[in-house]
Parts: C-alpha cells; sequence; structure tokens
C-alpha cells in the first residue's frame, strides 16, 4: 500500500520563515545603499569633486571667445549638474551676432557650448550708424562703413518683428544666386511694394513675396528689353518703362 509522507505545518512555518541574521543583512544592505546613493547626490550636487574646470565653445569664426564665456557666466568648479544648461544657453544667445546656442556636460568636467553665428544678407544705415542684418531681418553687428557686397536696405526700420522687413528678406534670400548678387539696395513701403535695384541702374518693381519662382522667371525674360523700370508684381501682365 502506497503511503505519503507529510510534514508538520509547525515544520514548514520554521522553514518558510527566514533567520535573523538573513533579516539584519538584507536591513544593512539596504541602508548602505540608500547611503550610498546619498553620498553619491552629495558629491554631485554639493562639492567641487566634479565641478566645471573647462568651458568649450565651438562654432565661433567672428566672435571673440572671451565674450560667450563671460556671459555664460559659469563659475569654477560649480557642480556639474547644477549647471542649467538652458539658463546658460538664453544668456549666451543675448550676444547679438548668435543666432543659436546649445549647451550641454561633457563630464566629467566640462560644458560644452556649440553656437551659430548669424550670417549677413544685408546691411542698414540709420542716424546710429550702419548695422548688418541677418535672413531673418536682426540687425547684430555694427560696422564703420557699408561693406561690399551686401545690399543696402531701404526702409524706415528693421526688425524680425516687423512685416515689412519680414517680406523684404524672404523676397532678398529667395532669389536665385546671381540675381541676388547683382542687387544693390532692396526696400518697401510696405509687404505688398517690396522693388529693388540693380547693379546696372534699373529698378525691379517686385510687389509682394507671393508667385517668386514665376516672378523671376518672368523677369529673366523681360531683363533683355529696353527699359529702366521691370514690373513683375503682377506676373501675368508685367511691364518695362
Amino acid at each position: 500500500m502506497a503511503s505519503t509522507r507529510r510534514r508538520g505545518a509547525a515544520t514548514r512555518k520554521a522553514r518558510a520563515r527566514p533567520s535573523r541574521g538573513r533579516i539584519f543583512l538584507r536591513r544593512a544592505v539596504a541602508v548602505l545603499c540608500v547611503l550610498a546613493v546619498g553620498g553619491l547626490g552629495y558629491v554631485l550636487l554639493f562639492t567641487s569633486l566634479l565641478g566645471v574646470r573647462d568651458v568649450e565653445v565651438t562654432g565661433l569664426d567672428r566672435v571673440d571667445e572671451e565674450a560667450v564665456v563671460e556671459l555664460a557666466a559659469i563659475p569654477d568648479q560649480r557642480p556639474m549638474l547644477r549647471v542649467d544648461t538652458d539658463e546658460v544657453a538664453e544668456r549666451v544667445v543675448e550676444l547679438d551676432e548668435l543666432e543659436l546656442a546649445e549647451v550641454s556636460r561633457s563630464w566629467p568636467a566640462t560644458i560644452s557650448i556649440e553656437v551659430v553665428e548669424r550670417e549677413p544678407v544685408a546691411f542698414f544705415s540709420a542716424f546710429d550708424g550702419t548695422r548688418l542684418v541677418d535672413k531673418h531681418g536682426v540687425p547684430f553687428h555694427e560696422v564703420d562703413s557699408a561693406p561690399s557686397g551686401l545690399p543696402e536696405l531701404d526702409l524706415d526700420s528693421v526688425s524680425s518683428e516687423d512685416d515689412t522687413t519680414r517680406a523684404v528678406m524672404d523676397v532678398l534670400t529667395g532669389l536665385p544666386k546671381e540675381l541676388r548678387e547683382s542687387v544693390e539696395v532692396i526696400g518697401a513701403d510696405s509687404p505688398g511694394s517690396i522693388e529693388f535695384g540693380l547693379a546696372g541702374g534699373d529698378t525691379v518693381r517686385w510687389g509682394d513675396r507671393e508667385q517668386m519662382e514665376r516672378k523671376v522667371k518672368v523677369l529673366d525674360a523681360i531683363l533683355a528689353r529696353p527699359g529702366e523700370v521691370y514690373d513683375v508684381s503682377s506676373p501675368e501682365l508685367p511691364t518695362v518703362s
């Protein structure tokens, strides 16, 4: 007759219950883990052991590196994790000559700042001086005299927030390279009344910034005709006078 062995409930409970030594060991390990994490956090956040030792700036051509580092205003040996990279980037782009700035941590001790400088596409002369202007219509650098190779903006004022400025810059930067390089002056009284003067003395009445490709083709076709003013503001009915 088959027999089955069964252990008493007391025996089963005795085996299931961990020993006091194991309980103590587990608690000790847990405490050590908490202390280790806390200690690491303290080192990272409140000591100079992993503090900033160097600030590295890349992407510069015309802008002085010292000016960028000064605006970044990162204290030496400040804990790396306590450097607010977004705030640093905001401070850096306060420099007029910079369009973008990206700040990151390069462990163990370097803050890296990658910048994009504004590229001049025109210049604007006002009572307070002559400034270079980028493709967005942002005046960003004062120059002593009108630079060669860049068209002048004939506008009452220049601002990236101004509709007329934005329209003029969109037209200028949207022209084919050869045509754009022949533009000496470009301006408007409103976003729909853009016109520009060419190197040979001719004037082009462009109108608004719509139908750019069509206007370019029409202008290319009528520039061979004798005249001084080439009007493509209505490309369906261009005129030469």
